[in-house]
């Protein structure tokens, strides 16, 4: 199995793609470490995969507080003494426009989907070798719509972070890419209010959570050992359309 004896750490691991990534890395073979600021919904994702003689455990985080991110990985280390995967998923949205939106606002956007990426990178990869790190960014990082743009800013940011990883470190230690989604079924896509009034028409195809979670198992398997510093677009073809 491609994650045999392989310890794996996916944010965002209580719903949508986190969870989807989680069960499918479990299935696989892997032990996950499974975590959320959600406890209810982390601890559901444990338990599917131990129902099933997989092996995970969860651990609430905060993903926009630094300090419980770097205890987070100290955890890991404590129990397993080292990290093979990383998948950066957890991420949140505002709507607003930008003269609405507050500075707090942006802050907290960008600290959740970019700081933490930043931060789980820098507290994981003393503890990797040969590892594999996938983060999640988004079509939004290359055609975007109105009252989202510090999400979009931050996936943008995440896919430059992500290519700047790879000349940073060899692949010795591990590699680093991105999985951009478009619209797929998940809570984050149908809680937008411009989806929800209509304004952003969500034409095309519509992806499942395991559709991504396909397509982030593979690139951060070995099978995907010589692809490094780059962003694989698994959005039905949305891209092509906006």
């Amino acid at each position: 199995m491609r994650f045999s004896n392989k310890v794996c750490l996916v944010t965002g691991g209580g719903s949508g793609i986190g969870k989807a990534t989680c069960l499918r890395m479990a299935v696989e073979g892997g032990t996950v470490i499974v975590i959320d600021r959600e406890e209810k919904s982390g601890i559901k994702t444990v338990d599917e995969i131990t129902k099933k003689d997989g092996q995970a455990m969860f651990i609430r985080v905060d993903v926009g507080v630094t300090d419980e991110i770097e205890q987070c990985v100290k955890t890991v280390v404590e129990k397993y003494k080292k990290i093979d995967v990383l998948v950066n998923d957890a991420a949140m949205m505002t709507f607003q426009k930008i003269v609405d939106l507050s500075i707090a606002d942006w802050d907290q956007v960008i600290d959740v989907n970019l700081r933490s990426v930043f931060a789980f990178c820098k507290y994981c990869l003393p503890y990797m070798k040969k590892g594999a790190v996938v983060n999640v960014s988004s079509v939004h990082a290359f055609q975007t719509e109105q009252t989202v743009l510090p999400y979009a800013a931050s996936k943008g940011g995440i896919e430059a972070f992500t290519r700047g990883l790879s000349r940073e470190y060899t692949h010795e230690q591990a590699r680093f890419n991105c999985v951009a989604p478009g619209a797929v079924d998940t809570p984050m896509l149908w809680s937008n209010p411009e989806v929800k009034d209509g304004d952003e028409k969500i034409t095309g195809q519509v992806g499942e959570p395991e559709d991504l979670a396909a397509a982030i198992c593979f690139m951060a398997s070995d099978e995907a050992r010589f692809v490094n510093g780059t962003t694989l677009v698994v959005d039905g073809g949305r891209l092509a359309i906006l």
